[in-house]
């Protein structure tokens, strides 16, 4: 296994700009790895290919309005930042922009949407690397007030309403980019779903940034997988246990769902409360102990992203599946459009 394997050209023209709405309207490919079959359905579809009894899982971290902008206070030039992890009151590990000259000690005054002083003021008191930084900041309480919600590096235009880059049902704040396979659910699919007999339950996984980044070793196996914050709570553990138990079908709505799981099922006594970090790595391979069922968007080129779709379907089936997309005109990446594996 190399990690060219999973790798594969795309025209921009492919990468969603803008969000389709409905959200629900957006296209949807069905993929069976029983059979190999392709098929071409809309996302409000997706109830009819769900059974009374299915448990369909949802990520409902929300995105935070983690971008910043400011000015280093000695010399009034120009910064950004990117908050990407809280690592006590206060204090974040953050990607700042441009970071070549920004060293411990800096003091950096964040400013307003109009360029001029908040008030709020952080400090650099690390350096770690590509770019990132430990940053201590004067009033963490206003930085959600002057923060945007960030979007992926690959999309240019801006988004006219930012909770269009939120799941409707997200309500725990941690990510700094959207579970986007949620992306799609709006309230009245979500009732007619419930209305079939299907149960949704909800664990939590912030995204983090690197997970836009590609696996640039050739063997995937050594690339240093990053650490993501997740929880499965205890009721949610137990009735995903009883459902396995009792045969009913577990749908990820998400690769960051299938992580959660995934991590909460790896000793192999069922399902299990979880908390923590989670660095798993899931590729062609992978036993898969809780998952029956993906709902996914289409992923970047050598992402471990690809990888764990792959590793679920089968390398061969996703490939031919991405190639058809392409030759059927789908839209590609965070506000594309959906595969549902099953």
């Amino acid at each position: 296994m190399k990690t060219s394997d999973f790798d594969y050209d795309l025209p921009p023209e492919f990468i969603a700009q803008t969000p389709v709405e409905p959200r629900d309207h957006s296209r949807l490919m069905v993929l069976s790895p029983a059979d190999g079959s392709i098929g071409h359905r809309r996302f409000y579809e997706v109830a009819d290919l769900l059974h009374e009894g299915d448990v369909l899982v949802f990520n409902d971290s929300r995105v935070i309005p983690a971008r910043l902008r400011g000015r280093k206070a000695a010399t009034g030039g120009k910064v950004e930042l990117l908050l990407l992890r809280r690592l006590e009151a206060g204090l974040w590990e953050t990607l700042v922009r441009p970071g070549r000259r920004v060293g411990v000690g800096t003091a950096i005054d964040i400013t307003a949407d109009d360029g001029s002083s908040s008030g709020v003021h952080g400090e650099i008191v690390e350096r770690r690397e590509r770019g990132v930084r430990a940053v201590r900041f004067s009033d963490e309480a206003a930085l959600e007030r002057l923060g945007q919600v960030p979007l992926p590096p690959y999309i240019h235009s801006p988004i006219d309403d930012p909770e269009r880059y939120q799941t409707v049902y997200s309500r725990v704040k941690g990510s700094v980019a959207a579970p986007t396979a949620g992306l799609h659910f709006t309230p009245e699919l979500l009732r007619s779903i419930a209305e079939k007999g299907v149960q949704f339950a909800f664990v939590t996984l912030h995204v983090g940034l690197d997970t836009f980044l590609p696996v640039r070793v050739e063997d995937p196996r050594e690339h240093p997988m990053h650490k993501e914050y997740c929880e499965v709570r205890e009721e949610v553990a137990g009735e995903l246990s009883r459902a396995k138990a009792e045969g009913r079908r577990i749908m990820a709505v998400g690769t960051t769902v299938v992580r959660v799981l995934e991590q909460a099922a790896l000793r192999g006594h069922g399902v299990e409360p979880f908390h923590g970090w989670t660095d798993i790595l899931i590729l062609p391979g992978h036993d898969f102990r809780c998952v029956d069922a993906l709902i996914t968007n289409f992923h970047l080129p050598r992402s471990t992203l690809l990888m764990l779709v792959s590793a679920f379907a089968g390398s061969e089936l996703v490939q031919r599946a991405y190639r058809e997309a392409m030759r059927q005109g789908y839209r590609f990446y965070s506000f594309g459009d959906a595969m549902l594996i099953l």
